[in-house]
């Protein structure tokens, strides 16, 4: 999550290290619940004062977008030829800086749920809004992201 957000893996390395520190320091004020949903808001909560803190948070970077390409397509059968393993790597690229351009909110709603795979409610708790609105984000970042990837192969 700290990696989408911030689109940097250095970046994400110190955001999940104070992440990991506010956990520590809050563990008393866990009440139950998902833990992992609780941990994943304190994430999103330090990566978005972080980028205030360092950056504008409007910027977004695709510094790694091979890297994660690469990590990502790992899980997958290795390709019956080279013209294949090709076309997934320019694919995973695509839908990466696609995903990339996503505006903030959109995206860590996108990441959330296709990514992460929490369910509605968890993501609503995780951004703080309700479930109309994680679903409504979630309809906007797909259509966003289709016509993003439309555009990019005409």
């Amino acid at each position: 999550m700290a990696r989408w957000l911030a689109g940097s893996t250095s970046d994400a390395e110190d955001i999940v290290q104070e992440a990991c520190l506010r956990a520590y320091r809050g563990i008393g004020n866990f009440r139950g619940g998902n833990p992992r949903a609780w941990m994943m808001m304190i994430v999103r909560n330090t990566a978005f004062t972080w980028l205030k803190k360092h950056r504008n948070p409007a910027f977004v970077s695709i510094e790694n977008s091979e890297q994660l390409g690469a990590e990502e397509t790992h899980a997958i059968a290795d390709p019956a030829t080279p013209e294949t393993a090709l076309i997934e790597r320019v694919d995973a690229a695509r839908l990466e800086t696609a995903i990339a351009s996503l505006p903030p909110l959109f995206r860590e709603t996108l990441v959330l749920r296709e990514v992460q795979g929490f369910d509605y409610r968890a993501i609503g708790e995780i951004t703080g809004v309700p479930i109309g609105t994680v679903m409504s984000r979630l309809a906007r970042a797909r259509r966003r992201l289709m016509l993003a990837i439309g555009a990019d192969k005409s």
